[in-house]
C-alpha cells in the first residue's frame, strides 16, 4: 500500500525490480471472497459441475472487463488467467466464456455491487464527516448499450428532431455517490424512458441515515423530498430553487429566510399522503462569477449550519460530475458504448463496471489516507493504470519462469483462432446516423 501511495502522490518513475508482486489477496482485502460465494449462493447462480469458469471465476471477468474495456474478452480470460487449469485444455474457447457469462446472470453482480458499496463507504466515513453527517449527491447519467434488436427493445432510444431515433440504444442510470471519496454507494438504472424521478424514488428509502444529499434542481420535487427527510433519522438535503418556485417567507433575513411552499393540487392528487405545503430553509448563494441561486435546505438550524457552510456543501456537488466521467470515459477509454449484445449481459457487464470503478476509489481513499491528503488531490486516471498493471503483474509473476509458457499458449492460441468463427453468423453493416447540433429551418421558397 505504501508503494501504491508513493505513486499517487509522487509523480515518480515505475520502478519494476523494487515493486513488491502483486498478489489477488490485494484486492480480496477489499472485496473478500466469502463475499462473491455468498453473491453466487445467494442468486442461485453456483455451478453444480466442475467447469473451467464457474461462476465465481465469472464475477472477477466481469469486473476485470471494465478495467481492460480495450481487450477483448478471451485476452482478458488469458491474461489475467482467471480460468481454472485443465490437463486437456491449453486455454479457453470465446464461446464458451459467453456460455460461462449468460449461466452467471446478472444477479451475483448486483449483490456484490450492493454488498460491497455498503461496507466501503462506511469504512472510512468517519474521516470524512461534515458537522457529523455524511455527504452524498444524487444525480443521473446515461451509457449506450450496443445496438441489437433485444437491447433497442428492452433499454429504448433517445428521440431526435426530425422524428429521428437515437442511433444506439441508452440505459439510464441515478446515482447516490458519496461527495468526499466519490464511491458510488447506490444505483438505479434500466431503459432510457424512466424518468430520472422514477429512479430517485427507488433510491429514497435506501439513502443512509445521518445524511446530507445534494440533489441537482431537476430532482425539486415535494414527494421526492419530503420522502426523504420523514423517512429516516437525521436525513436532510439541498437542492437549488428553480427560476419559477414560489414561497412564502415565515421568518428570517434577506439571504437566509424560512419559507413555505404550498404542495400543488396534481402532486397531492398522485401522492395522497403529501401534506397541503412544506417548509424549507432559503439560503443565497453567489458564485465566483456573480451568478445568484437560491438554495432550499432542510437544514434549519442556524446556529450550527451557517450559510456558508449550506453553500460549500453544494459547491462541492459538481465534482460528482466527474465520476460519470472517469466511470465512462477514464475506464472504458471513449468506448462509450458497452460490449454486451443481450439485456442480461448489459445488466451484468454495468454492474461489473460499477464494482470496478468502486474498486479504484476505495484504493485511492486509503491511499489519500496514509498520505493525509484528500481523494481529490490524487490522480484516478494514474490509480487506475497502476490497479491495470499490478492486475496484469501478478498473473505473470505467479511462477518465475512463467512467460515463456504463456508466449507458447499465445502461439498455440493464435493457431486455433481461425477455426472460432461461428457457422451462420450474420455482421451485416449499418450506416449510423449522426445527430444534427441545431435545430435545422426549412425556408420556404417561391419558386415562381
Amino acid at each position: 500500500m505504501l508503494t501504491f501511495v508513493a505513486m499517487l502522490v509522487d509523480d515518480l518513475p515505475l520502478l519494476v525490480d523494487s515493486h513488491p508482486p502483486f498478489e489477488w489477496d490485494r484486492l480480496g482485502e477489499h472485496l473478500p471472497y466469502e463475499w462473491i460465494e455468498q453473491a453466487v449462493q445467494a442468486s442461485g447462480s453456483a455451478s453444480l459441475r466442475r467447469r473451467r469458469l464457474p461462476a465465481q471465476q465469472v464475477v472477477w471477468l466481469v469486473i476485470a472487463l471494465a478495467l481492460y474495456r480495450h481487450q477483448s474478452i478471451s485476452e482478458v480470460v488469458d491474461g489475467l488467467e482467471l480460468a481454472l487449469p485443465a490437463p486437456d485444455a491449453s486455454f479457453v474457447s470465446k464461446s464458451a466464456i459467453t456460455q460461462a457469462r449468460q449461466r452467471t446472470g446478472a444477479a451475483p453482480l448486483a449483490w456484490l455491487f450492493h454488498e460491497s458499496a455498503r461496507n466501503w463507504v462506511a469504512q472510512d466515513q468517519a474521516q470524512y464527516l461534515f458537522k457529523g453527517f455524511s455527504l452524498f449527491a444524487m444525480d443521473g447519467t446515461t451509457l449506450r448499450t450496443a445496438d441489437s434488436a433485444a437491447n433497442r427493445r428492452h433499454f429504448g432510444a433517445s428521440a431526435a428532431v426530425h422524428d429521428r431515433v437515437g442511433s444506439y440504444p441508452q440505459l439510464r442510470a441515478v446515482t447516490l455517490t458519496a461527495i468526499p471519496t466519490h464511491l458510488v454507494r447506490d444505483v438505479e438504472f434500466g431503459p432510457y424512458d424512466v424518468n430520472e424521478m422514477i429512479s430517485a424514488r427507488e433510491l429514497m428509502p435506501r439513502v443512509p441515515e445521518n445524511s446530507i444529499t445534494v440533489f441537482d434542481k431537476g430532482f425539486l420535487s415535494a414527494q421526492l423530498l419530503c420522502s426523504l427527510v420523514a423517512g429516516g433519522e437525521n436525513r436532510h438535503f439541498i437542492i437549488p430553487a428553480k427560476s419559477n418556485t414560489r414561497w412564502e417567507v415565515l421568518s428570517g433575513e434577506s439571504g437566509d429566510q424560512m419559507v413555505r411552499m404550498r404542495v400543488s393540487p396534481q402532486a397531492r392528487k398522485a401522492c395522497p399522503e403529501l401534506p397541503e405545503s412544506w417548509q424549507a430553509r432559503a439560503v443565497l448563494a453567489v458564485d465566483a462569477g456573480g451568478r445568484q441561486r437560491v438554495l432550499l435546505t432542510s437544514l434549519s438550524d442556524r446556529q450550527r449550519f451557517k450559510a456558508g457552510d449550506i453553500v460549500s456543501c453544494y459547491e462541492r456537488r459538481w465534482q460528482i460530475e466527474t465520476s460519470y466521467r472517469e466511470l465512462k470515459q477514464s475506464m472504458l477509454g471513449m468506448e462509450l458504448t458497452l460490449r454486451s449484445q443481450t439485456v442480461e449481459g448489459v445488466y451484468q457487464e454495468f454492474w461489473g463496471a460499477l464494482i470496478a470503478y468502486n474498486l479504484i476509489r476505495l484504493e485511492m481513499a486509503k491511499a489519500a489516507l496514509e498520505a493525509g491528503r484528500t481523494p481529490e488531490e490524487l490522480s484516478f486516471i494514474r490509480a487506475f493504470h497502476t490497479i491495470q498493471y499490478e492486475m496484469t503483474w501478478a498473473a505473470v509473476t505467479r511462477s518465475y519462469g512463467k512467460l515463456p509458457a504463456l508466449l507458447a499458449r499465445l502461439r498455440e492460441r493464435l493457431k486455433q483462432l481461425p477455426n472460432e468463427k461461428r457457422p451462420g453468423r450474420s455482421c451485416a453493416r449499418a450506416v449510423k446516423s449522426r445527430p444534427f447540433r441545431y435545430t435545422v429551418r426549412y425556408l420556404k421558397r417561391d419558386l415562381n
